[in-house]
């Protein structure tokens, strides 16, 4: 049996900006179906560069991208859709929550009453039901970024890629969604590439974590997370989990000292 495709290859791609800034090293990553990759690693490692290659909105320099074994983000194909959730929710202060979060198949020329549907739809996989028709400004941080998500998911995405979406929320706010996320992942299927500078968020979500390291950005390190799913808070204080973040954490000294050794 032919193995399928990867949902991304990265290939010996690098990127050196117009002002000669070198944000990439060539780089190698397969993400395949059903995984959940967290690239890990301190700022100005090429996360977010990567990130956005991976969505097709930047160019590398040198090497290749591929999705479903193509050379180009598929156009207009409902399996093999992309969408992506930034750091912060970029929500559209003059509309209800709905209407934000049915903005992509408005874009797209989808029917009111279809948009509508998807977008309750969504809201609900997120715990937001009942705010359909808030403001955003309505709602908390963690609400808000929720909106974002369920923005992302209306399209049903086979490729989903998040930059640090959690990343400006307390601690509280932040594992609890990780565990809603955690959650809809393994309900929905699906494939997530995620941006993290959390070595806990790293290891409670992933199937694998990518360790990268600054200066130029390239990957140190490629860490498989074996335990199972879904994860549960109970996950957090196992031996497993400690003994991972502690192999994490060591990954990320080691590319932290590389960066201040340079």
């Amino acid at each position: 049996m032919t193995a399928a495709p990867s949902v991304v290859a990265v290939e010996g791609a690098a990127k050196t900006y117009a002002n000669g800034t070198c944000a990439l090293a060539p780089v190698d990553l397969a993400v395949a179906p059903g995984e959940f990759v967290a690239l890990l690693g301190p700022s100005g490692c090429g996360k977010t560069t990567l990130l956005r290659m991976a969505a097709g909105l930047v160019a590398p320099t040198q090497g290749r991208l591929s999705w479903w074994g193509a050379d180009h983000v598929p156009a207009d194909d409902p399996a093999r859709r992309i969408a992506m959730v930034f750091q912060s929710p970029t929500l559209m202060p003059w509309s209800r929550v709905l209407a934000n979060a049915r903005l992509p198949l408005d874009l797209a020329g989808a029917a009111r009453a279809e948009g509508d549907r998807a977008a309750r739809d969504a809201l609900a996989g997120v715990g937001l039901a009942d705010v359909a028709d808030r403001y955003p400004r309505e709602l908390s941080g963690g609400m808000q970024m929720r909106v974002s998500i369920a923005r992302a998911l209306v399209v049903a995405p086979a490729l989903l890629l998040m930059d640090e979406p959690f990343g400006a929320l307390d601690e509280f706010t932040r594992h609890k969604l990780d565990a809603e996320l955690n959650a809809l992942w393994h309900t929905r299927g699906g494939t997530v590439l995620f941006v993290t500078h959390s070595i806990q968020e790293a290891a409670f979500l992933a199937t694998r974590v990518v360790v990268m390291a600054a200066r130029p950005g390239r990957i140190i390190a490629d860490v498989p997370v074996p335990a199972a799913q879904p994860r549960t808070p109970a996950y957090r204080g196992s031996a497993d989990f400690a003994a991972l973040c502690a192999r994490l954490s060591a990954a990320v000294a080691q590319a932290s000292g590389e960066v201040q050794a340079q």
